[in-house]
């Protein structure tokens, strides 16, 4: 990190406006502009772009900016293009990096240029208006949720599964109807679709909570319907040299974020949602705030991730430091303690540990303003590292967490201990993992090892 930001100084600085791609021979006096683009690195590594494309790209513009250091010339979109038509090695892979470069200043510079509102420290934002023609026994359930104070994804699975269940009931609506027609619908469920028991439960919190809550009807007992089959599952858990395939396919934030799932056994939305206050660094600990079930916990944090996690936290400072010079909206936080503390969101122990490289829509109050990366991204990111490192076997982001679990009771830990760590509820959740260790039971050799 010391080279380039030495590499990039203000004697070197960056800039841009437009597209390295011209015709031969036209010009335009804005590309002579020198440009200064200090925080390119912290953008480039926010990029959802694979790793290996962002370490080529890395590799291409401090290639270009120690040319503009060591023959005197301020970086410019002019500058480039001589570059790229005098290099005899530099070739498409050179002109996308600078093209990513001279666009990804334009959008920041733009940014920068446009007003931005103060920060709503008075009045908490109030989320969404329920859209016009909702039907009124859906727009009843959302007024219910929200005065409930129900996540926001609980809202979009109850929602979900009612209006599967108002499909299933046309021409009467949800409120029309009682536990006949919530007894057709499970055993649906189960019968013809042959969803997962947990699915299948899924729906019934929801038509309970809409009889319960919404239309004041208690479903009573809802008697014989059939039930989705629950078999055992094991989880999928790779080997500490699978672990090490994966993490090679990985670079820059990807990879800190892969190896802080797996080193503390992290849910991805405990993940994603990490902030600045959560790092624990003298004590080695990562504090989860409403997890599943709304728990707080702590877990452990591998000591050779407090010197990455460190310089992680120095990059996020700059991009803090942006978003209070351009006057951004505070970053979302709980309903209850925007309401007690305004100013909470604009302060940086409550940033995203892992923030979006742009702002975006929060689908919950419409307001603009910096989002964590999202747990999709990160899937689609493990997802390919998984292809490249050859592993024949179904990863998620789930899977570190299992095989955290799996390695700490192979290494000797309590399964109470590792209860604690992952969070669950009853020691029973822990057990499964008993059955993938890699000496299960009393470890008895396979007769073929005879």
């Amino acid at each position: 990190m010391n080279m380039i930001r030495e590499t990039i100084g203000p004697k070197s600085g960056v800039q841009t406006h437009a597209t390295i791609t011209t015709k031969t021979g036209e010009t335009n006096p804005a590309w002579e502009e020198p440009v200064y683009f200090l925080e390119w690195h912290e953008i480039l590594a926010l990029e959802p772009l694979d790793a290996l494309t962002r370490e080529r790209f890395g590799k291409a513009i401090i290639s270009y900016l120690r040319y503009c250091r060591d023959s005197h010339e301020r970086a410019s979109i002019a500058g480039a293009k001589r570059y790229l038509e005098a290099g005899r090695k530099l070739g498409q892979l050179d002109r996308d990096a600078l093209h990513w470069f001279f666009v990804a200043y334009r959008r920041r510079r733009e940014a920068d240029l446009q007003p931005r509102p103060r920060p709503v420290l008075v009045q908490p934002p109030t989320p969404m208006p329920i859209p016009p023609g909702t039907p009124s026994w859906e727009a009843d359930l959302i007024r219910k949720i929200r005065l409930k104070g129900f996540l926001w994804n609980t809202e979009q699975i109850y929602r979900s599964w009612m209006n599967r269940f108002a499909a299933k009931v046309v021409p009467a609506t949800p409120d029309e109807t009682g536990p006949t027609e919530v007894r057709d619908f499970l055993s649906d469920l189960a019968v013809r679709q042959q969803v997962a028991a947990s699915t299948q439960r899924q729906a019934l919190n929801a038509l309970v909570f809409y009889f319960r809550e919404v239309v004041q009807r208690d479903l009573g007992d809802l008697g014989e319907y059939r039930r989705a089959r629950r078999g055992p599952r094991i989880p999928v858990v790779l080997s500490r040299a699978e672990i090490d395939r994966l993490f090679a396919q990985l670079q820059s934030t990807w990879l800190l974020m892969a190896q802080l799932q797996y080193g503390s056994g992290l849910r991805i939305t405990e993940l994603v949602e990490l902030r600045v206050q959560s790092l624990d660094l003298d004590r080695h600990r990562l504090l989860i705030f409403g997890g599943k079930g709304n728990k707080d916990r702590a877990t452990v944090l591998a000591k050779q991730l407090v010197p990455k996690l460190r310089d992680h936290l120095d990059r996020l400072r700059g991009l803090f430091a942006n978003d209070r010079k351009s006057n951004a909206l505070a970053v979302w936080l709980p309903r209850g303690l925007e309401r007690k503390f305004p100013a909470a969101g604009t302060q940086w122990q409550w940033q995203w540990l892992f923030p979006m490289a742009e702002w975006s829509q929060d689908r919950q109050t419409g307001i603009i303003r910096r989002h964590h990366v999202l747990d999709g991204t990160f899937q689609r990111v493990i997802k390919e590292a998984t292809e490249r490192a050859g592993i024949d076997k179904r990863v998620t982001p789930h899977v570190l967490r299992h095989s955290f679990a799996t390695h700490m009771l192979e290494s000797g830990v309590d399964i109470r201990t590792v209860q604690d760590l992952l969070g669950h509820a009853n020691v029973e959740t822990t057990q499964i993992y008993t059955h993938v260790m890699a000496c299960p039971g009393i470890g008895a050799p396979s007769p073929l090892d005879h």
